[in-house]
């Protein structure tokens, strides 16, 4: 039950108590005010009027009529002790404020019960009464100079009256957010219905900041000449990630914030920066143009546009004006994007160390007492029942590799790529582990530029590198393993090669792995390759993009083979 509804029962007689004495305050300024007795007939019918509302205080059709006809009651009261007043000229009409502070009782009890449309409804009514009864009655004091004496008086009650109302409504509010203990469950419950409400809502891969910076960059092209471009957002450290990028030259783009550049210059000021020089760390020979906006959503910055021309003085104001009505509607969708992959990742993290939690705290410490109950029966097995120790022996061996199996299913779901270390320290770190735990010789190869992907798509990457080689030690039958890890971003591509049977002789539940792998690969719009290696083995590849350095090369060899 609400503390409001509650407490009701127990503010019952101090309200009624409070009636009564405004009532007798009022039937003696009546008294003052008109010197006829006969005039407190108009306090009686108050009194009687607001009867039910006290006899019945939790009837809802009792007390609502009981309020209206109190208000209704007032007004003509006011009206007829104004009239009757022994006070003369103008004042005449201050007689109607012996009787107007009754008008408080009614508003304040809708108040009280926090029906505050019911008490506008109440003042609406009480200024309709007055208006109407002025209109008949005529005022001591002339009938044009009384009479805007007593509607003077009356606008000033019934503001008070509605400051009132307001205040009380005020200080309600304040106690029920003071009393009320925090939700924030509930309230990150309905903001995140919201966003799968609008989820649903938006066409196609909306939410997907790679998409997004790709489409970005299109429209760009179409409006501004752009030899090469990219999108740039925040990660963490204070540097920037590439989500997209255009060109066919291999562009390593200037990602700190605390350096000398345009790049630093537009996200600090948010305003639209040129430079005649290329926002490269290697720089471009001959004349360049660059132009850098930043993607502004709000008061935040959510991400920059670079784009470049090998040509000078490529963006005048009017092509820079045509690319920043670009930008601005993009920055609220790609703002809307990040934060689902952020919710999105921070939901996934924090799952997979509950469940990392339960099965350390679980399974695996009873899977340890198994394995000690097993030492113990082997102990007291006598002599000449080597059958029943031999059957000990192997049950022991297989609890102890179970138990290898969790430790290592522990490792991999609280490995994370580490926000310093980068991606390819954290896949290195997972293959060497297991392939000391599974007698694997594993040989790394990695090559991953300053640059970083954005934290979900290297978590998406991590997981699959795991995974394939996770299969690689349980089903291929091993002794090698390849892991090769090249990252330039937008740019990525991982390989795991192994020396085993082979993709036609792997277990059945094998095939499960790979098919959470193409889910994988399919989230963060990249390619699952599974194909055989020469002599024996299989390769697990994913790649995302196009590595614009081998696409060149290939370019240059097909060139080379036409001619």
């Amino acid at each position: 039950m609400p503390a409001s509804t509650a407490s009701q029962p127990q503010t019952q007689p101090l309200a009624a108590a409070a009636r009564l004495v405004l009532l007798a305050l009022v039937a003696a300024l009546t008294l003052f005010a008109t010197g006829e007795p006969a005039q407190l007939w108009w306090i009686a019918l108050l009194g009687v009027a607001g009867l039910p509302a006290v006899l019945a205080p939790q009837h809802r059709l009792l007390g609502l009529l009981s309020r209206f006809a109190e208000v209704v009651v007032l007004g003509l009261a006011a009206s007829q002790v104004a009239a009757d007043t022994h006070l003369t000229g103008v004042t005449g009409g201050l007689g109607a404020s012996a009787v107007l502070p009754y008008l408080a009782v009614p508003v304040t009890v809708t108040a009280l019960r926090r029906r505050y449309r019911e008490g506008a409804a109440l003042l609406a009514v009480a200024a309709a009464t007055l208006l109407v009864s002025a209109a008949f009655t005529e005022v001591d004091g002339g009938r044009q100079l009384g009479q805007l004496g007593y509607l003077a008086v009356c606008a000033q009650w019934l503001i008070l009256a509605g400051l009132g109302l307001y205040t009380a409504g005020t200080f309600q509010r304040v106690v029920r957010v003071r009393g009320e203990k925090p939700q924030p469950y509930a309230e990150a419950t309905r903001l995140l219905t919201q966003l799968r409400t609008v989820a649903r809502q938006l066409p196609g891969a909306t939410l997907d900041p790679g998409g997004i910076s790709e489409h970005l960059l299109e429209e760009l092209r179409m409006v501004a000449k752009t030899d090469r471009g990219a999108v740039l957002s925040a990660s963490g450290g204070g540097r920037l990630v590439v989500l997209a990028q255009i060109g066919v030259d291999r562009v390593d783009w200037e990602t700190t914030l605390d350096a000398d550049s345009a790049i630093a210059d537009a996200w600090a000021s948010q305003q639209p920066q040129t430079s005649s020089r290329s926002q490269a760390r290697s720089q471009h020979s001959g004349e360049v143009s660059a132009l850098i906006v930043p993607l502004v959503a709000g008061v935040r910055t959510v991400g920059l546009v670079v784009i470049e021309a090998d040509t000078p003085h490529a963006y005048p104001p009017a092509v820079m004006s045509r690319v920043t009505a670009l930008t601005g509607p993009a920055a609220l969708r790609l703002e809307a994007a990040l934060l689902f992959d952020e919710v999105r990742s921070l939901a996934t993290n924090e799952e997979r160390q509950r469940l990392a939690r339960e099965i350390h705290d679980g399974v695996a410490q009873e899977l340890v007492m198994v394995g000690y109950g097993i030492d113990n029966a082997l102990a007291t097995v006598h002599d000449d029942a080597e059958e029943t120790a031999d059957s000990l022996r192997t049950l022991r061996q297989e609890v102890t590799r179970v138990i290898t199996e969790l430790r290592l299913s522990l490792f991999e779901l609280r490995s994370e790529v580490d926000r310093h270390g980068g991606l390819a320290a954290a896949i290195a770190e997972y293959a060497r582990t297991v392939g000391a735990s599974g007698g694997l010789r594993v040989h790394l190869s990695l090559d991953e530029s300053t640059a970083r992907l954005p934290a979900a798509t290297e978590a998406e990457l991590l997981r699959i590198a795991q995974e394939a080689v996770t299969n690689a030690r349980k089903h291929a039958g091993a002794s090698n393993l390849w892991v090769t890890c090249e990252v330039d971003p937008p740019y990525a591509q991982i390989e795991v090669s192994d020396d085993g049977h082979g993709i036609g002789d792997q277990r059945p539940d094998g095939h499960y792995g790979l098919a959470i792998m193409a889910e994988r690969a399919e989230r963060i719009r990249g390619r699952l390759e599974i194909r055989p290696r020469q002599p024996s083995g299989t390769t697990v590849a994913v790649v995302l993009g196009s590595s614009p350095r081998r696409d060149k090369v290939r370019g240059s060899a097909a060139a080379a083979e036409g001619e």
